[in-house]
């Protein structure tokens, strides 16, 4: 077998065929090389214990503990039988339960002082954390073979401790992993051997050994240190290349006109830019007068004004003979986006048309639910060159749509649109059209540099004059019921000042969606074995609370529902009422999430909202506080003080700064989550390096690989770095850099 095909060979011809079904479907493990690179997530030193009272909620861990007592306990008129285990670490306490014929061996076996490997999912009961039905191995009874198995198999080493899932338990993995670990040795290093010398690395086969088998810690260190390396220079090449690439394809300059549509759209402006739109249009002016694609990101702060440089870049393509096309993650969105843009041009937006402006243009709307006349008048708009502006829904995409000479494409919120969806829209140029992907996701620079690796960034920071601040609190509603209806008073008495609110919920709650997720089990039974089992009841939905408020604590106020189920003209309706003040309180799934902008809407309750990202929450709460009045928002949860959720909902509402909840929100998800693993359908290639943490690493991997593609784009005399480039970057992820 060749040094490449070992790591590609299937894990069922090595583990059999239940276990590389449980590793393929659980955790995404299909090779020996996905094996070899899932990587223990700590370190357990022989004889000591984890300490319990750090153990996160809702997570399913791997803990090595002993045994402090163990008894039976009997419910249900004798019927029922339970097993209670106490573990102890010496300072902290977790409780261990087993029912019904699932007491018999454990009760025999975790006697106190037994040392154990347990794991299971954490959950609290009674107000105490445990561990229901946890899977477990003996690590002190010289009696039990299994036993004498793992203490001979991690005799006088560390004991690595791996992401595990319930079907699966890490020692098992461990098991799995000794069986591959001979294939470390034909692992193709992909590090110019100048590079791997000159920074002293440890070479590939030994790291993967001195991370999965350590002797001690500096063995770990200096496996992760080559790990983390080559996880970040194979990226930062693929970007560079992409980067170069770029820059050989031609496009058509698009530069700034004197006295054209743009001069005439600032000359009309009620406000002045702020420093930094202005810092960010030169940036963007720059890139258009040149004669490759320009490939920007431009994210900001909810709220920073990116709408309005989006604007101005499309109102210089127009004025230099081109159009420009806005993409929308929905029409919610794409019929905001138009109203506002229209509204801010005037009559620089009917060119063509009676009372409209000679420089104008006209600024179309397509969306598929448009009637025939109005989309057809669109597509003819856009063909004939009619329309310098159209902003648009997936609709854009369809092969019938036309453009005259399609100049720029402006994404928006990018991360809503897969990879096809994007590009298919800059096929539509007679030249590639230049490129501005915005987000008002604050990204931390080290993410930039990964995610958006070939895009330059552009950073709005300042907020416009006349926003207010937005003051946040967490409503505990299971605890403290009396705080939520006072957080129904608190949005009535902004109604009653003339002021309007959004009520926000995860779900719809029409009866499509009722027998969806958990909570169906019926009667008093039925809900104590769902608590047992951990379920929860279903989120709160749009419809219910809109009902229960008009009927309740918002009676005599006009409170109406926004929802992606209803048809796009009731949507666009009732945002129009909204917007004009016409109704007070709208209850809304997150369609409103981002780009609407109604300025007095000053109050926000966010319901569940422990059941919402970090990021999201940030960009709902920047719905209010667009006005002179200051905003409001409550967050409504029912989340466990001591968990992770409330952690999370914590640390949103101390702090306005999008760039510090963004570095809060990634250290709380998983690395695939960031580097777009939606939109590639690959599983992420990082699993040992941290964007945040490891910024240094990323950033010396970005200048060694432009060095490595500065001197050989095509990587010739580089073929162990190429062929791991194919086998890591799949086509589907290829793409995914390629059109980011």
């Amino acid at each position: 077998m060749d040094r490449v095909s070992s790591f590609d060979e299937p894990l069922k011809k090595l583990l059999g065929g239940a276990t590389a079904k449980v590793m393929a479907e659980h955790l995404d493990l299909h090779t020996v090389g996905d094996l070899l690179h899932h990587y223990p997530r700590r370190y357990e030193e022989r004889g000591k214990l984890t300490a319990l009272a750090d153990l996160p909620l809702d997570e399913h861990v791997t803990v090595v503990a002993q045994v402090a007592d163990a008894r039976i306990l009997m419910f249900n008129n004798g019927r029922g039988k339970r097993l209670e285990v106490t573990l102890t670490d010496g300072r902290g306490r977790l409780q261990l339960v087993f029912f019904g014929h699932g007491v018999h061996k454990p009760h025999k076996e975790l006697l106190p002082g037994r040392q154990a490997m347990f794991a299971g999912k954490v959950s609290v009961f009674n107000r105490k954390m445990q561990l229901a039905h946890p899977t477990y191995q003996l690590l002190d009874a010289s009696d039990a073979d299994e036993a004498t198995e793992a203490v001979d198999a991690f005799a006088g080493r560390l004991l690595p401790i791996y992401p595990a899932c319930k079907q699966l338990d890490s020692w098992r993995i461990a098991k799995a992993v000794d069986a591959v670990l001979p294939s470390a040795r034909d692992g193709v290093d992909p590090l110019p051997a100048s590079l791997r010398e000159g920074r002293g690395f440890t070479p590939l086969p030994e790291a993967l050994l001195k991370v999965h088998r350590p002797q001690t810690k500096a063995d770990v260190e200096d496996a992760r240190a080559r790990l983390k390396w080559d996880e970040a220079f194979v990226l930062q090449v693929a970007l560079a290349r992409r980067r170069y690439a770029d820059a050989q394809l031609p496009a058509v300059a698009r530069r700034p006109v004197a006295d054209g549509l743009l001069d005439a759209f600032d000359a009309k402006l009620p406000f002045t830019l702020t420093e930094g739109q202005e810092k960010v249009s030169r940036e963007i002016f720059d890139d258009l007068a040149t004669e490759h694609p320009m490939h920007r990101l431009l994210q900001g702060e909810v709220g920073s004004g990116k709408t309005m440089v989006a604007l101005r870049a499309m109102l210089t393509v127009v004025d230099a003979g081109g159009q420009a096309a806005m993409l929308a993650p929905t029409e919610v969105l794409a019929q905001q986006h138009h109203r506002s843009i229209t509204e801010m041009m005037g009559e620089l937006a009917e060119g063509g048309m009676l009372g409209g402006s000679d420089r104008g243009t006209k600024v179309v709307l397509l969306t598929g639910s448009m009637g025939v006349a109005a989309r057809r008048q669109a597509l003819l708009d856009l063909v004939a060159g009619e329309a310098g502006i159209v902003i648009g829904t997936h609709a854009l995409i369809e092969d019938k749509v036309r453009f005259h000479d399609l100049g720029l494409v402006v994404v928006d919120e990018q991360h809503r649109f897969g990879v096809e969806q994007r590009d298919a829209l800059r096929s539509k140029g007679r030249q590639p059209p230049h490129l501005l992907v915005m987000t008002a996701t604050p990204i931390p620079r080290t993410v930039a540099m990964t995610v958006f690796g070939d895009l330059e960034t552009s950073v709005l920071d300042q907020l416009p004059a006349g926003r207010s601040p937005i003051a946040s609190h967490v409503v505990p509603a299971k605890d403290k019921p009396h705080f939520l209806a006072r957080a129904w008073e608190r949005v009535r008495e902004e109604v009653e000042s003339g002021h309007q609110a959004y009520v926000v919920c995860p779900r719809i709650g029409d009866d499509a969606e009722e027998t969806e997720g958990k909570g169906t089990k019926k009667g008093k039974a039925g809900k104590a074995a769902s608590e047992e089992d951990g379920d929860k009841r279903p989120p709160l939905a749009v419809l219910e609370i809109a009902d229960e408020l008009r009927e309740g604590a918002l009676a005599g106020t006009s409170v109406e529902v926004l929802h992606g189920r209803m048809h796009p003209d009731e949507k666009d309706d009732v945002m129009r009422r909204f917007a004009a003040g016409d109704v007070d309180v709208l209850v809304a799934t997150t369609v409103i999430e981002v780009g609407v902008n109604v300025p007095n809407a000053t109050a926000m309750v966010i319901m569940d909202a422990d059941r919402f990202g970090v990021s999201q929450l940030h960009q709902l709460r920047g719905r209010v506080g667009r006005g002179s009045a200051p905003g409001l928002c409550l967050l409504v949860s029912e989340a466990h003080e001591a968990s992770p959720a409330r952690a999370r909902l914590s640390a949103v509402a101390a702090t306005l700064d999008g760039f510090e909840l963004s570095r809060i929100d990634l250290d709380q998800r998983r690395e695939g989550d960031v580097l777009g693993q939606a939109q590639s359908g690959v599983r992420s290639s990082l699993r040992m390096l941290t964007v945040i943490d490891d910024e240094e690493v990323i950033v010396a991997a970005r200048e060694e690989a432009v060095a490595v593609v500065s001197a050989d784009p095509e990587l010739e005399h580089l073929p162990e770095l190429r062929t791991v480039l194919a086998a890591l970057l799949d086509k589907d992820r290829e793409e995914y850099l390629d059109k980011g």
